[in-house]
């Protein structure tokens, strides 16, 4: 069966609010079989200070786990999806901490990054959702 960007987002969205590692991995195992890869990173900051290293985790996680190569395109693309999706985010959560879940999914030519995180301070947090695609 052949994907589209809407099943590679979905695949990145469901990946996005797992709850759990071992969630978390049946999923990747389930997105496998279908030739979908995917990978995901748990990850908090204070913004804007930490745009720049869920960019940079998100291409490292990729690569590490198979998801992209190591071209510039491929990097370009997930850096893009990620960046899109952080600023579907942003506006709402400057000066404020975010916390949650990166994740990246990949059919072929299609890239999906979706972030999902509390936004906040202390236990006084909003949820918010953030998604972005490139094809290479």
């Amino acid at each position: 069966m052949e994907y589209g960007s809407k099943q590679v987002a979905k695949a990145a969205i469901k990946l996005a609010v797992t709850e759990t590692r071992d969630e978390e991995n049946e999923i990747i195992s389930s997105l496998a079989k279908s030739n979908i890869k995917s990978v995901a990173i748990d990850f908090g900051a204070n913004v804007p200070d930490g745009i720049t290293k869920i960019l940079e985790r998100a291409v490292v996680a990729s690569r590490r786990e198979g998801v992209i190569g190591e071209s510039h395109a491929e990097e370009g693309a997930v850096v893009g999806a990620a960046h899109e999706a952080i600023r579907q985010i942003v506006d709402k959560s400057i000066g404020l901490n975010i916390g949650g879940k990166i994740a990246i999914a990949r059919y072929n030519s299609h890239i999906s990054v979706c972030v999902f995180f509390a936004v906040g301070l202390l236990n006084l947090n909003d949820v918010s959702i953030g998604l972005g695609h490139r094809a290479i």
